[in-house]
């Protein structure tokens, strides 16, 4: 199989020589066409104004031309014939501007208008404020985009609280995450992989802090060109980056109880061909949690019951700094380099208390209280280096990407047990000492190109590769201390060696004609990942080739309404905590572990899309359905009388039937509504070791946030969330529901804007479940995090709130890079 990655290359460098051959180079094509160019600027403030109109008119007659928006540099070019033309330039909330006697001739092709600035009139302004503001939510067929700056509940928090109030996906509070009631998303920054998520999203999406995200997109049926990694889709998480002339940004400042501090700070500058950009968040948390559970175990007819609480502290220091530049050695190529750092150290404190009992809970037999006391570092260092070249035909580009990435986190847990009686009175029996050290270490590396050449008028072919090379280790150890002496179980302790080597070729092909859109296309990956386990030299090699084809077709019946029909093939490969058999003791009578054995799963992705936009809103629904081989599923087996093992294992198949629909909706020109529902039925078949793990569930989720502006400057909002309740292989999730309000009030002469956010009013989100099989019962509610009140203060530097061009989506196929490619 081998053989597989090497002709990949050969073919597709082949190709892409052949596309080049008959592409010419830029110092030997015909001469370009006439064009005229220039910057619109802020009079006042010398800034860039993006998306101001620049319309162009026959100075004969002053009849329409063209026309054509400036990008997010102020810069504009629009390609002419031969002639004599009039340019008139606007933007929202200033005065016009006209320019005569504009002449393009073969003696001057190029007419360049210089900088022109437009005086901004304050009164207009003021009429307008509200609607010029970027929609918070952005609707297409192939993606959704969550504009995180409008979004008051988010103020303070992290990157998992973000995630928790898009549209499509939810996370639990454990902070795992779901797209469509589905896990195995994967998840992006900047379009790429990153060492900011870390080895465990939950933890890593804990530490980024909100106000370093400018926007999430999610791609719920991705194209050949996205990374086929992610059974459910694709989560993009793009920074904030500006590229605007001179120096501007923000500043943000928390303070929340419970405990909960930090700072914030986003900064680009910009002179010339340099456009420098960073970013940086300080943060302190201690996150308060409790979890109760309580099981019942039959074993040679008696019944054994034990009634756990626990109380749990967790949180720390945590940084994030991000820092990177472009250069720009023209306007057709750019050179971007960034560093990303991660450090966090956290002190974790979680304390249980065993209550055993035999028969019924009126036969107590003794206490057991557990503490376990974990220091918890970890450094996430990432670099990356990207090239980008713009050819003379518009959308004929080219990228070039590589980035490496290490991480390193160390775990050390102090554990003392202690046995007490029915009357909690201290038994006599010694104290029972272990301690746990766990250490991971990973280093990746990953080169990525891609191309893209228009085909006529509307067609376009896409093509590139991708290799990604993987390393990881983990070293895992419990010892007891016993007469002074500190011995190791053997049981729970071993190293993991995981290698992954993905190449990945893609190729696709699309166009449009009359009011029909199509695209095909197909991404080849040759896997090679080997899992060792040393002490036992247990060595697990994998080696597989795949295809993934994917297609979509689209009508468009008038400019309002559009429809798609999309299919794609996904592959979910198995986590490296769910690979790894040991990495957590913290429960030493609910043992949670990982299968070196664990196969990949692979889904079939069928959905049929409608979006429609009215005068005052939008609407896109979809139907859908997955079919799931491999389906990886947590499996819990009673171990002994007090004792259970929790893990992961290949079940047969499921298959996803859903609906959904998202809606934008301004009843008002100060009030917003936004609104999303998930309706779905789940059927899960499979056997493990004789058993049957079958599941049908029919549920839902869903979430619904207002918004109202007063006064022109203070906003309120209400998040609200709800999860229905859904059966599993094992038992059923009960429902889960919070309400998030928040208020914002603009200060300082709008430089300035003060936010109060709560998460979970209530205090009603947890998770509540019921895992059941022939011999035991547990009924279990855990809340990882209790209500948390937060003050943010935000302070803009030459930066004005965000301005769009209104809430359509490009509703296109590509799905936008998003900040990068995929």
């Amino acid at each position: 199989m081998r053989i597989y990655p090497i002709l990949l290359t050969v073919l597709f460098f082949l190709a892409f020589h052949s596309l080049s051959a008959q592409t010419p180079n830029e110092k030997n094509s015909p001469a370009a066409k006439p064009l005229i160019k220039g910057q619109v600027l802020d009079a006042a403030s010398k800034m860039p104004l993006e998306f101001a109109t620049v319309t162009v008119l026959q100075q004969a007659d002053s009849s329409l031309v063209t026309g054509g928006i400036t990008e997010t540099d102020g810069t504009f070019s629009i390609e002419l014939d031969y002639g004599q033309y009039i340019i008139k330039v606007e933007f929202l909330s200033y005065g016009s501007k006209t320019i005569g006697e504009v002449i393009l001739s073969r003696d001057k092709p190029v007419f360049d208008l210089g900088k022109i600035s437009l005086e901004g009139n304050a009164e207009m302004l003021q009429e307008i404020e509200v609607r010029a503001e970027r929609s918070q939510m952005q609707l297409s067929l192939d993606k959704k985009v969550f504009n995180v700056g409008k979004d008051l509940a988010n103020t303070g928090g992290s990157a998992a609280d973000v995630l928790d109030n898009v549209p499509s996906v939810t996370v639990d509070v454990e902070g795992n995450v779901e797209l469509r009631g589905a896990g195995g998303v994967r998840i992006l920054i900047d379009g790429k992989p990153s060492g900011m998520i870390g080895l465990s999203n939950s933890d890593g999406l804990k530490q980024i802090p909100a106000n370093m995200i400018d926007r999430v997109e999610v791609i719920t049926n991705p194209s050949a060109r996205y990374e086929a990694e992610g059974m459910s889709g694709i989560i993009n998480i793009v920074l904030k980056k500006e590229r605007k002339q001179g120096l501007n940004g923000s500043f943000d400042l928390k303070g929340g109880y419970p405990t909960d501090y930090g700072i914030t700070l986003n900064l680009n500058y910009r002179k010339n061909r340099l456009n420098f950009f960073t970013n940086y968040g300080l943060g302190y948390n201690k996150r308060p949690g409790i979890g109760s559970q309580f099981q019942e175990y039959t074993r040679n007819d008696t019944l054994f019951i034990t009634d756990n609480n626990s109380d749990r502290k967790r949180g720390g220091l945590s940084n994030n700094f991000r820092f990177g530049a472009d250069y720009y050695f023209n306007e057709k190529n750019i050179l971007t380099t960034a560093f990303n750092f991660r450090r966090s150290n956290d002190d974790n404190l979680n304390e249980t208390t065993y209550e055993d009992y035999i028969f019924s809970l009126e036969n107590p037999v003794s206490i057991t209280t557990r503490t376990d006391d974990e220091k918890e570092n970890e450094d996430n260092l990432e670099y990356s280096l990207t090239y980008k070249k713009y050819f003379v035909d518009k959308g004929h580009e080219l990228t070039v990407d590589f980035r490496y990435q290490d991480e390193v986190e160390d775990e050390q847990s102090e554990i003392i047990e202690r046995n007490f009686d029915i009357n909690f009175q201290p038994s006599g029996e010694p104290d029972l000492q272990q301690r746990s050290h766990n250490n991971e270490k990973q280093r990746n590396m990953i080169f990525q190109a891609d191309y893209v050449k228009p085909l006529g008028k509307e067609g376009k072919l896409e093509a590139g590769l991708r290799s990604g090379i993987r390393h990881l280790r983990n070293d895992f150890e419990v010892q007891e201390l016993e007469d002074g002496t500190w011995v190791s179980l053997g049981d729970f302790t071993n190293s993991l060696l995981y290698d992954e080597n993905i190449h990945a070729a893609y190729t696709s092909l699309g166009s449009k004609f009359s009011q029909f859109s199509w695209q095909l296309g197909l991404r080849a990956e040759y896997s090679d990942v080997t899992t060792e386990l040393e002490q036992t030299n247990e060595i697990n090699p994998r080696e597989y080739f795949n295809l993934f084809p994917s297609a979509f077709l689209g009508y468009e019946l008038n400019e309002e309404n559009t429809m798609q029909v999309s299919y794609s093939r996904r592959i979910r490969r198995p986590g490296f905590w769910e690979l790894n058999p040991f990495f957590t003791f913290s429960d030493a009578r609910n043992i949670f572990g990982g299968n070196p054995d664990l196969n990949p799963e692979y889904t079939n992705s069928y959905e049929l899309g409608y979006l429609r936009y009215f005068t005052k809103g939008s609407l896109t629904s979809s139907v859908y359905y997955r079919h799931t081989n491999g389906v990886i599923e947590r499996i819990r087996q009673q171990t002994s009388d007090t004792t259970s093992t929790t893990r992961p294992t290949n079940l047969a198949t499921r298959d996803d039937y859903g609906f959904e629909f998202t809606f934008s909706f301004d009843p008002t020109k100060t009030w917003r509504i936004n609104g999303n529902a998930n309706f779905f039925r789940s059927i899960t078949e499979g056997v493990f070791e004789n058993q049957i793990f079958d599941a049908d569930t029919y549920t839902m989720f869903g979430r619904l946030s207002s918004r109202v502006t007063l006064f022109k400057k203070v906003d309120f909002q209400v998040n609200f969330n709800y999860r229905a309740p859904r059966n599993t292989t094992q038992g059923r999730a009960k429902s889960e529901w919070n309400i998030d309000p928040a208020a914002s009030m603009d200060i300082l002469k709008g430089n300035g804007t003060l936010t109060l956010a709560v998460r979970d009013l209530f205090n009603t989100r947890r998770h509540r479940y019921i895992t059941e099989g022939d011999d035991f019962y547990v009924e279990g509610n855990h809340q990882w995090r209790a209500r948390q009140v937060n003050l943010t203060f935000t302070y803009r530097l030459n930066q004005k709130k965000k301005q769009g061009r209104g809430d359509r989506g490009d509703g296109g196929f590509e799905g936008g890079d998003g900040g990068g490619d995929f």
